[in-house]
């Protein structure tokens, strides 16, 4: 039963997967609908679910994975994990550096990274403390992490400038290694911002032990909706004194992001194993089996024709194979807003197409 309850978390991989790609690859920037693009600051949309979600996927399969480590951190344990976290962090630096590695202004941190290091300190508590002991943990890195920042600040400790996550980036990384999306130097996927992210995943381990401890089905969709209902509500309030904000991952966000993300996995659940129903499910099923390998591919593939291919536009202009695509194939269909949509779906399937062949091969590319 355990074994196949994982394929409702596969689908909920891949539909976070199929979501990111949309967010990630519109026809245009100047044309998205709003819940396909993050807050600008507070707040929380649709698109900032996508991260959380998948950070919380990685807590549920650490549970199935680690749960064998009963006696502590090992020396292969530990390698194991090293090594991954090492891998991945380098595989986002790569992806930061891709195509001109201007090492001068390269941005250390990013998602790959975040997710590295969210890993690193997840796995290294999972396998050396219980579930008792990981609760509260949880309790001390949310408290601990609102004290940091409200004390780390005595000028609007929650605003863009003066928070304590940019300080720190600043001090120890430099202005020209921080992302610029914000028009300052602010790095979203900040060091210390990467410490709550760590409470992020831990609420997906612990739904992968209500996942597997439960004999029945509906017993598990039950409690993973109270629970995640009752970590939403506690989000909620909490956000009236200290934000929900993606960008610096506060408290408030890791409950309300991750409360949404046990309901969201209860639903497919009582869809897929309660009701049977899964021919639906099919196409992001193969987009969760390669997660990691089609992240990184759709990276290059954005940078390689923003950055490297050329053509000519029906004015005779040269412009990039995204912008031709956009504005010479998909606005003319459906125009300005829609046609920015459709280009993103597009390359949905297309990289669907990429997942499913790997699939059909029985291709499982895993660090």
């Amino acid at each position: 039963m355990a074994t196949q309850r994982l394929i409702a978390l596969d689908v909920m991989r891949g539909l976070t997967i199929a979501l990111m790609i949309m967010v990630n690859t519109p026809g245009s920037w100047s044309y998205v609908y709003p819940p396909l693009l993050h807050s600008k600051w507070h707040g929380c949309t649709p698109t900032d679910l996508v991260f959380p979600f998948f950070l919380f996927i990685v807590g549920v399969s650490m549970w199935f994975s680690f749960k064998k480590f009963d006696k502590g951190i090992t020396k292969k344990s530990l390698y194991k994990v090293l090594k991954r976290a090492s891998i991945m962090f380098l595989l986002g630096l790569f992806l930061n550096a891709f195509p001109y590695f201007d090492f001068e202004n390269l941005r250390y941190l990013g998602v790959l990274q975040r997710i590295a290091i969210a890993y690193l300190i997840g796995a290294l508590l999972c396998m050396q403390f219980n579930y008792k002991q990981l609760l509260i943990i949880f309790g001390i890195i949310l408290m601990g992490y609102w004290g940091l920042l409200f004390f780390g600040s005595t000028n609007e400790p929650y605003g863009l400038s003066s928070n304590l996550v940019l300080k720190l980036d600043v001090l120890l990384f430099g202005e020209n290694h921080l992302y610029n999306g914000f028009g300052i130097p602010f790095d979203p996927e900040g060091l210390l911002s990467s410490l709550p992210a760590v409470a992020t995943l831990l609420l997906g381990y612990f739904s992968g032990k209500i996942i597997e401890s439960s004999g029945n089905i509906m017993v598990v969709v039950k409690k993973l909706l109270t629970v995640g209902t009752i970590a939403v509500f506690i989000g909620f309030i909490w956000s009236f004194v200290f934000p929900i904000n993606k960008a610096l991952w506060t408290s408030s966000y890791v409950l309300y992001t991750g409360g949404l993300a046990m309901v969201f996995i209860a639903f497919l659940l009582w869809i897929i194993d309660v009701h049977n129903f899964k021919k639906w499910a099919t196409p992001f099923l193969h987009f969760g089996t390669n997660p990691l390998a089609i992240y990184i591919f759709s990276g290059i593939y954005v940078l390689v024709i923003i950055y490297l291919i050329n053509v000519t536009n029906a004015q005779g202009e040269i412009v990039s194979a995204y912008d031709y695509l956009y504005a010479d194939v998909f606005v003319p269909i459906v125009g300005n807003m829609n046609g920015s949509l459709l280009f993103a779906v597009t390359h949905i399937i297309f990289f669907w197409l990429i997942t499913y062949i790997l699939y059909k091969k029985k291709i499982f590319i895993k660090i």
